[in-house]
């Protein structure tokens, strides 16, 4: 009897989501990698994009799923989550170490958290990979990472560590810490570690052993920086800390990207010229501090002056502790930015700014089969996200 419980038990089990074929057909759908498609289908196999196209055949042993409207999987260019948790209590504030101001030399890994519920929340609203990290704060917070949002354990989760070293310039430093006081000791203090690393660089490099110095940490990282290995990410809001920022990058040489970036419309012409993308704050973030002077349209302006964009969700100090950059986004498309292109703000411009376009951000052959199906226009606030696919994983299945 148990033999004959076991057999039928194990015969009503489903396929297991990882190990399924499936194909997935929209009224639209959004590839980002060509016009919109009418009838679109997107075929998956083995965790990968099998096929995409208008009114494709599906093969015989492929799971169907159908939704009004499908688009690639959503991309948090910037967040904290996984290190920051969904509650307000220290033992889950791991993104930023106020020991001192210039520890890029912490590792994001080594405080993420694959399981935490903050993850599963944007999940279920759609994003399918997120840049983390150590937040804003301090001079130089620590390295980020990214990640995709279904994973159980930190390797299963990763997608490139370290992604970027995370800075700051700005008044929330000061407020953080005793030193620096003002903003131009701040850039002093980076401008001493930096030369500091190009100097250590350089004697590592001795012929003699002996005469090389001791393995640092914080060096070590500092010249992937410097070297251009490893982007610089700077958040700044006050239009004098973006144009520092700029400063510091031209003396240097590092690659930047620039992040939140408040009263970046005041220094359109200069951020253009340098040539470098950026991550804009979440457009509904609170004017408080040195984000006051934020605005809807900030990312607008960029857009229509040649930058290139991508949205974030942040970090808020409250629950539950994140923005969702599916609802940001829409905000950037009632306030200039047109529904296509405030989608590539969350996908596959949010790629190419991360350096991962290559496995996400569109749906395209052979890519990551990543991708969130609607039961409505995705900016409007009364359509839900009713499945979302990880590596060809049904991670979320809900609506009927």
């Amino acid at each position: 009897m148990n033999r004959l419980l076991l057999s039928l038990a194990l015969v009503c089990l489903p396929l297991t989501p990882a190990a399924a074929q499936l194909a997935v057909q929209a009224e639209m759908l959004y590839t980002m990698a060509g016009a919109p498609l009418k009838n679109g289908v997107v075929l998956i196999k083995d965790g990968k994009i099998e096929a995409v196209g208008a009114n494709l055949t599906i093969p015989n042993g492929y799971r169907t799923l159908k939704a009004k409207v499908v688009t690639p999987g959503l991309i948090d260019a910037h967040s904290v989550v996984g290190l920051a948790g969904i509650l307000n209590y220290n033992h889950d504030q791991d993104q930023l170490e106020l020991s001192e101001a210039i520890q890029p030399e912490l590792r994001a890994e080594d405080a993420y958290n694959a399981e935490e519920r903050l993850v599963k929340w944007i999940r279920d609203h759609g994003v399918t990979t997120v840049h983390t990290g150590h937040g804003p704060g301090a001079l130089a917070s620590g390295q980020t990472m990214i990640v995709k949002t279904d994973a159980n354990t930190v390797p299963e989760a990763i997608v490139q560590t370290p992604a970027m070293v995370a800075f700051t310039l700005g008044a929330s430093v000061s407020q953080n810490f005793k030193k620096p006081g003002t903003r131009a000791k701040g850039a002093a203090m980076l401008r001493e570690e930096f030369l500091k690393a190009q100097d250590y660089a350089k004697r590592m490099q001795a012929k003699d052993p002996s005469k090389r110095p001791a393995r640092d940490l914080r060096m070590e990282i500092l010249n992937e920086v410097l070297t251009g290995k490893l982007p610089a990410l700077f958040t700044v809001h006050r239009a004098t800390d973006i144009l520092t920022a700029l400063r510091l990058q031209k003396e240097f040489g590092f690659k930047l990207v620039l992040d939140g970036a408040a009263e970046a419309y005041l220094v359109i012409d200069d951020i253009k010229k340098a040539g470098v993308p950026v991550i804009v704050h979440p457009p509904m973030m609170r004017t408080v501090g040195d984000g006051e002077n934020a605005s809807l349209e900030t990312a607008a302006k960029l857009h229509r002056a040649g930058i290139r964009v991508a949205l974030q969700s942040g970090y808020e100090s409250y629950v539950p502790k994140t923005r969702v950059v599916l609802f940001e986004a829409a905000i950037t498309a009632a306030n200039g930015l047109s529904f296509e292109e405030a989608l590539r703000t969350i996908t596959i411009d949010a790629a190419e700014i991360l350096g991962i376009a290559k496995r996400v951000g569109s749906i395209e052959k052979g890519k990551d089969a990543d991708l969130v199906l609607f039961d409505g226009d995705p900016f409007e606030y009364t359509s839900h996200v009713c499945t979302v696919i990880i590596n060809g994983k049904i991670v979320k299945e809900q609506c009927n």
